[in-house]
């Protein structure tokens, strides 16, 4: 397998598909069942940066054994991952119409059933974990592949994911990379002093990783960052991404209730309009 970017997909323009991803989790989110909105719409720039700049995949062949992994530890981010990954081609964009519906194969948490979604995830705290293992693994085989893991910045109160986080800087494991949603929410207010980015970066960097800090809602700086990495040989890189729950919907935006909703078709419709207007702001900047 190449890069597993097609060159049409580098000369996209990100923004476009920043916008399309949030308008499909702007309609999940309208289903009879709701879904998490805020903090899917946190991380939006974020899995298209990985998906069109980044991974190496293809929508062709999921399972190829050279690919990237990537593993979405915040599971209940779920309707931002199946919305890229139709974007990217792992299956049609109309299946997103049976988000939760009785047989679909989109449900709140993501699952293997999924094309392109390599470990089902919900329970947070455990995919930093399952990540270092297919970093461990791609080392031990002698393969170039990279594993990138996306956490919330809630799910750090986690102390298995500490754990996790020793042992991959005690093994040197310069193939893993994880990113931080940094939206300093959860789902009963917001993370607390201790979750801010700084005292974050303070608490990686005294477990042996390489830290750096990005804007998460600036796709280009954060596949500028992705893409070379380990930014430190013999460490794994940890990239703290500020972001806004909700962004790019004003109702939602920054609003504790908007970790999970279920959108009326006129918030639907003035959240569709919102995005429009944003994505146009941000159209054509390559």
């Amino acid at each position: 397998m190449t890069d597993g970017i097609p060159p049409d997909h580098r000369a996209t323009d990100l923004s476009r598909v920043v916008e399309r991803v949030r308008s499909g989790i702007v309609r999940m989110c309208s289903s009879p069942e709701g879904g998490h909105l805020g903090s899917s719409l946190s991380i939006a720039d974020i899995l298209t940066a990985l998906y069109f700049r980044i991974l190496r995949v293809s929508p062709d062949a999921p399972e190829a054994p050279d690919r990237d992994i990537f593993i979405l530890s915040k599971g209940h981010g779920a309707v931002a991952l199946y919305s890229v990954l139709a974007a990217r081609g792992f299956f049609p964009a109309r299946e997103l119409d049976t988000f939760g519906r009785p047989g679909t194969r989109l449900m709140a948490h993501p699952v293997r059933a999924v094309p392109g979604v390599e470990f089902a995830t919900g329970s947070l705290g455990h995919g930093l974990a399952v990540a270092l293992g297919f970093a461990l693994a791609a080392a031990r085989s002698d393969g170039d592949r990279r594993t990138f893991v996306l956490l919330g910045d809630g799910e750090l109160q986690e102390g298995s994911v500490w754990e996790a986080a020793a042992v991959a800087a005690a093994q040197g494991a310069d193939g893993l990379t994880s990113i931080v949603d940094c939206n300093s929410l959860q789902l009963n207010g917001a993370t607390g002093p201790l979750q801010s980015e700084a005292s974050l970066a303070d608490r990686w960097r005294s477990f042996g990783w390489s830290v750096r800090h990005v804007d998460g809602h600036d796709v280009h700086a954060v596949a500028s960052q992705l893409d070379v990495t380990p930014w430190e040989p013999g460490r794994p890189s940890v990239l703290l991404a500020r972001t806004v729950k909700g962004n790019g919907v004003p109702f939602a935006e920054g609003k504790v209730r908007s970790h999970y909703a279920r959108l009326s078709p006129r918030q639907r419709d003035r959240a569709l309009a919102a995005l429009s207007r944003h994505g146009t702001r941000g159209a054509g900047d390559g």
